[in-house]
């Protein structure tokens, strides 16, 4: 018999209470609730605070900071680079394996997804990504703009993956991009919600904007109806009762809004921060409507679905994750008990099935009072210091072994020069800027560096070169005509390419991208031009690549927004 197929679908800053399987009276879900209808659902189902440690977490298996995560900027989302993922193991397994969306696990190789066991990828690997209409994305490693919205892109992407393999198993991994941030929304969908009343407010109702909550339900009504184009894909290739279909979310809500009365959003560790749905639907073989009330998490996902499908597990490393599949189909009632870890930041949480610690050291009854808003910890002293105790333990195993690195940027070199996949993307949230040049935002991810004044600024990648030879080097930037003819230098050990900033490119900040304002630390975005000084050499070894300037005969050298070098 063939084996299943696998499709997971993964939302990005969708709360719990987003959905209308949830009790939301706002926005209409159908297509994903479909699979809490005709499947499993996990009641209590924990992830991580942000984007790239729960993906992470469902790659491997394990709890982020061992798999070197512990950012989602600037370097710090990368895997490293001993982690075998779930892809790893299906593609191991004969299964035609893609990804289609948002990666945030790595962009350059060997971090990049098709490195991690996908043989097809097609989206941005960034965290942030600050066009939604029209996008670049890349396909394959190789960069492309495309026309249209990008969730809609994407799905075209997967559902032409499945086409292309209905007649072997796959793996088809569609991350989403949606609710996160920038709020840009088809225009056809943003007039639905626009002038809605919102039927349910958040936990905290004055700190809900309610344009951002209609915006994100608009996003989530964009995408249940990609969900539903890709049942019934399934359904037309006839593959529907042979395929596990798997649906979450990232993190909470990434605004205040309505989500179950529960305390927190996205960034935080308490309830609301780390409560997902979980849908899980194989017609068949997982009872129908069945819901399990037992706690579980992200990590939980690499060993149950290698149960159900029968497929071996690549790597060794301990896995942090119980096999749920007793649970799902009914072989079990009840699991031993546990607890479940949630960090973020320096911050930790615990959960059990029945309390929670927060990260102040507070006891909640999640039973009694699971919007936390009584703190038990004096009523409940063994409970607490048993709790804080695993906490205690879960830091010094954790984060003695994988420590928080100090410096904003990852000081894991970015690997250059692989024959296999020789382009290697430096953008400038990977970089380090020096001097008086800064990023376009706080949020590093879609920016590009700026206030480029004076010829002792520089802006350097820590990379390590793999191959040996003559690179093609690329910039992409803007610069006004009056600007226009700075002389720069690109440095790498001992080599050196000079070249001069011209022609001039100045276009204006993009009008179309955004149904509302975004937020202050998102930079609205513009199209830049590739210069293209030369060649440079570069011999194997480690150190900073090096951006200078030279001459600078007008007020700024230019806008960046990477350097990109390709292996000749």
């Amino acid at each position: 018999m063939r084996p299943p197929n696998l499709v997971v679908l993964l939302a990005d800053d969708a709360g719990w209470g987003d959905y209308s399987a949830s009790g939301n009276r706002t926005v209409q879900t159908p297509h994903i609730d479909s699979l809490s209808r005709d499947g499993i659902t996990l009641e209590r189902f924990f992830v991580c605070p942000v984007c790239a440690p729960t993906r992470a977490e469902f790659l491997t298996g394990r709890y982020h900071p061992r798999t070197g995560v512990y950012g989602v900027s600037t370097g710090q989302e990368r895997m490293n680079l001993d982690e075998k993922t779930i892809a790893d193991a299906f593609q191991g397994a004969g299964y035609a394996t893609g990804a289609f969306g948002k990666w945030h696990n790595g962009s350059q190789w060997p971090y990049h997804p098709m490195a991690r066991g996908f043989g097809e990828y097609y989206g941005y690997t960034s965290g942030h990504w600050g066009e939604y209409f029209n996008p670049p994305l890349e396909h394959n490693g190789k960069p492309i703009r495309e026309r249209g919205y990008i969730v809609d892109l994407c799905t075209d992407k997967a559902l032409a993956f499945m086409e292309k393999n209905k007649s072997r198993p796959f793996f088809c991994y569609v991350p989403f991009t949606t609710p996160h941030s920038p709020w840009a929304v088809p225009e056809s969908d943003w007039q639905r919600f626009k002038d809605k009343p919102l039927a349910q407010q958040a936990t905290e109702p004055g700190k809900e904007n309610p344009d951002h909550t209609r915006c994100a339900l608009a996003m989530l009504a964009n995408q249940d109806r990609n969900v539903g184009r890709i049942l019934k894909k399934l359904e037309q290739l006839k593959l529907t009762d042979n395929t596990i279909v798997v649906y979450f979310s990232d993190n909470g809500p990434n605004t205040a809004r309505w989500n179950g009365g529960m305390k927190g959003i996205k960034a935080t560790t308490d309830e609301g921060g780390v409560r997902s749905v979980f849908f899980m639907r194989w017609p068949g073989k997982l009872p129908a409507g069945h819901r399990v009330p037992e706690i579980a998490g992200a990590i939980d996902l690499l060993p149950t679905l290698m149960a159900l499908t029968g497929v071996t597990r690549v790597g060794d490393k301990p896995l942090d994750g119980r096999d749920l599949s007793p649970l799902l189909t009914g072989r079990a009632a009840t699991a031993p008990p546990r607890v479940l870890f949630s960090t973020w930041s320096g911050r930790v949480s615990v959960r059990s099935q029945t309390h929670r610690l927060d990260t102040s050291g507070e006891l909640f009854d999640m039973i009694a009072d699971p919007n936390q808003t009584r703190s038990v910890t004096a009523q409940q002293p063994e409970t607490a210091r048993q709790l804080t105790s695993a906490v205690a333990t879960w830091r010094t195993e954790l984060f003695s072994r994988s420590p928080r690195p100090a410096s904003p940027v990852d000081p894991r070199p970015i690997p250059v020069g692989y024959k296999v996949f020789p382009r290697t993307w430096l953008p400038a949230r990977d970089g380090t800027p020096g001097g008086g040049i800064e990023r376009s935002s706080s949020a590093p991810n879609s920016s590009y560096f700026r206030n480029w004044t004076r010829t002792d600024d520089t802006i350097s990648w820590e990379i390590e070169v793999n191959t040996a030879g003559t690179y093609d080097v690329e910039l992409h930037y803007t610069c006004p005509l009056p600007d226009a003819g700075s002389r720069i230098a690109l440095s790498f050990q001992g080599s050196r390419l000079e070249g001069r900033v011209a022609p001039s490119w100045d276009p204006p900040l993009y009008t179309n991208q955004d149904t509302l304002p975004r937020p202050p630390g998102e930079s609205r975005l513009k199209e830049f031009r590739i210069l293209r000084p030369g060649k440079l050499r570069l011999e194997r070894g480690r150190g900073p690549l090096a951006l200078r300037a030279l001459e600078i005969p007008g007020k700024e050298v230019m806008h960046l927004s990477a350097v990109v070098l390709t292996l000749r």
